[in-house]
């Protein structure tokens, strides 16, 4: 499948896995870039710039394929400079930003054959990305899981605006989680997809505890919420008897301070780690209403490509 996505990251497929906060590690990465796509590593989940330096040289060692770091720079709190730095002197193909001003990194980017994405959740934040110099844009449609844009907007509206408005290829994520979504993706003319909680549900996911995957398999779509929506920043998580509390905390006027101990990585990491769902969330999209069971990365992209030439076919058969 070429498209100026798979042209611009070099990969077989245009298909580019999540950030997936606290998860998307070396094993997981470089799965899917063996596989044909752009596996991902989340530089702020780990505590310092040797930390990632070392997860980068590891997703060296098991593929030769181009993968990506992403960088959720408004979610964490905390400096991500240096942590760019040794993306920097790692030579990473790919660094993907989300979840806040993607100015700083670009700055830095400078000068540097490092490919820029950016995760968007609106038209206006596309044009801007595109005006900084994204080389791509990611948007995210209400469906998608984690963090959100504002607007309750649906990947099927949305992925057509921002196509309409920028000239740099477009990457479909939201509700997006086999080759029928690729395919509807392409069709709405994005030129490629993200998906991340269908990785969650992959064999090489080896830090999501079982519970949290075999949710994702067993759930479905009416079984996610959105949550912090009151703190302007919604995001989409499995729904638990903890985001019952959040919800409730939301419902009554709490403020951030009140809802920090229960919005935290820690409590992220409780539930995604352990299975403790009495004591921490996990993130997931709707898409969860069509995951059905725990493949290989490799499986799972086999899949979606029969999945494709089936579709292929059928507009084939319309178009005679």
């Amino acid at each position: 499948m070429q498209t100026r996505v798979t042209q611009l990251l070099k990969t077989k497929y245009p298909i580019i896995q999540g950030g997936l906060a606290y998860l998307a590690y070396s094993d997981l990465a470089a799965a899917v870039s063996n596989a044909g796509g752009l596996g991902q590593i989340t530089a702020m989940s780990l505590a310092s710039p040797e930390e990632l330096r070392a997860e980068i040289r590891k997703v060296k060692e098991k593929t030769s394929n181009p993968f990506g770091v992403n960088f959720a720079i408004g979610q964490h709190g905390r400096p991500f400079e240096n942590m760019v730095k040794v993306a920097i002197e790692e030579e990473v193909p790919v660094v993907s930003m989300t979840g806040g001003n993607p100015a700083p990194i670009f700055e830095q980017l400078r000068g540097h054959n490092i490919k820029k994405i950016v995760l968007v959740a609106a038209k206006r934040q596309a044009v801007k990305a595109e005006e900084l110099g994204a080389d791509a844009v990611m948007v995210v449609g209400q469906e998608g899981g984690g963090h959100l844009g504002r607007n309750d907007t649906s990947t099927l509206v949305l992925i057509p605006q921002v196509v309409d408005a920028v000239t740099i290829p477009v990457i479909a994520s939201g509700g997006i989680g086999d080759g029928r979504g690729l395919m509807a993706a392409l069709a709405l003319g994005a030129e490629g997809i993200e998906m991340g909680t269908r990785f969650v549900a992959t064999k090489e996911c080896i830090h999501a505890h079982e519970d949290y995957k075999q949710k994702l398999v067993q759930l479905t779509e009416n079984d996610t919420v959105v949550i912090k929506r009151s703190l302007g920043a919604p995001a989409r998580a499995l729904k638990n008897s903890w985001t019952d509390q959040i919800l409730s905390l939301e419902q009554n006027g709490a403020t951030y301070e009140d809802l920090k101990t229960y919005i935290s990585g820690e409590a992220n990491k409780k539930y995604i780690y352990q299975g403790i769902e009495s004591e921490g969330f996990g993130w997931a999209g709707q898409v969860i209403g069509l995951i059905n069971d725990i493949p290989s990365v490799d499986e799972l992209f086999q899949r979606m490509m029969v999945e494709v030439k089936g579709i292929q076919k059928r507009w084939n058969q319309i178009e005679r």
